[in-house]
């Protein structure tokens, strides 16, 4: 009777996992942190790249709410505007600054935007570097990308992201503080047909922030990577189902505000594959060596690209 017992709920157990992993939107590490600590960034420094639209704004908007400063990044100075008065105008007191940045502008604009943004509050530089700004371009084959197209989207992704990082670093390691959180991909963990430069830009940026957290993590540098999945914003196209960017950038602060070192943000099918390739690889790239070229059809019809239904051929993937 006592075996009966065990075997039952020990299965009840497995079946509420399972159904917990199913209807998910994260790894389970990030969603057992409950809310954001706010006391980690209230009267703190947040530096937002990417932050005059989508999840760079939504996160702009989060920070504020939670009492932080902010400096608004990107390149058009108009849309930062608009977001600083929209935030002025639902948080009066909160202190919000616009500093224009093309991270693929060279060095020497880097370093005078690092130096500007150290001097914008009189009384703190930045705490927090959230690394938002990305280059994405149409899904296609790895064989078509181009050089020029491939350099661009390394110099803003990579190169002008690590520029950043190395030339910011030093000012928080004198005050022995400071927290990057990078905005990955789920691209950057698993194989992503029809975007083969854009996930080797996001593996990339997992390597340079995962290594420089373990040469620095001793002297008060913390590092935190976040692998989102698809996520639904105002120009979000196809019909899988996305994570919406309010979200997404709850979760990030979470895992952010939680010192999480890497976060996992997506629905299913994607988490799965996540894990599969994390824990099982072998099953994991096989799984997505079936979906490779399923993908690169249903793009190009517009169809779900997130879709179990890919495993079954063209027939299916819309």
């Amino acid at each position: 009777m006592l075996i009966v017992l065990f075997v039952f709920l020990a299965l009840s157990a497995l079946a509420a996992l399972v159904f917990k992993f199913v209807k998910a939107d994260g790894d389970f590490t990030l969603l057992s942190k409950g809310p954001a600590k706010r006391q980690a960034v209230e009267g703190k420094v947040v530096w937002i790249t990417g932050a005059s639209r989508g999840i760079g704004e939504i996160l702009a908007r989060q920070f504020a709410a939670l009492g932080a400063k902010l400096i608004l990044s990107a390149r058009n100075k108009e849309e930062l505007e608009r977001v600083k008065n929209e935030i002025k105008s639902k948080y009066p007191a909160a202190g919000v600054e616009v500093l224009p940045l093309d991270l693929a502008s060279g060095e020497e604009a880097l370093n005078k935007g690092v130096q500007e943004a150290e001097s914008l509050f009189s009384d703190a530089g930045v705490d927090f570097m959230i690394h938002n700004a990305a280059f994405e371009r149409p899904k296609k084959l790895a064989l078509e990308e181009t050089e020029d197209g491939t350099e661009a989207m390394f110099r803003v992704n990579v190169l002008g992201t690590i520029a950043l990082t190395r030339l910011l670093a030093p000012y928080m390691l004198d005050r022995g503080k400071g927290h990057f959180v990078v905005m990955s991909s789920a691209a950057g963990k698993t194989p992503a047909p029809g975007q083969a430069i854009y996930s080797a830009t996001k593996y990339a940026l997992n390597g340079y922030f995962h290594t420089l957290r373990s040469e620095l993590c001793q002297k008060g540098i913390g590092v935190t990577v976040i692998c989102p999945g698809p996520i639904r914003t105002e120009n979000s196209a196809g019909s899988e189902k996305r994570v919406p960017s309010e979200r997404c950038a709850e979760l990030t602060i979470i895992a952010a505000t939680h010192g999480v070192k890497e976060a996992w943000i997506s629905y299913q099918p994607v988490l799965l594959v996540m894990y599969l390739v994390q824990y099982m690889p072998t099953v994991g790239f096989w799984l997505m060596d079936k979906v490779g070229a399923n993908r690169i059809n249903a793009a190009a019809k517009k169809g779900n690209t997130y879709s179990f239904s890919l495993l079954f051929g063209n027939k299916k993937s819309a």
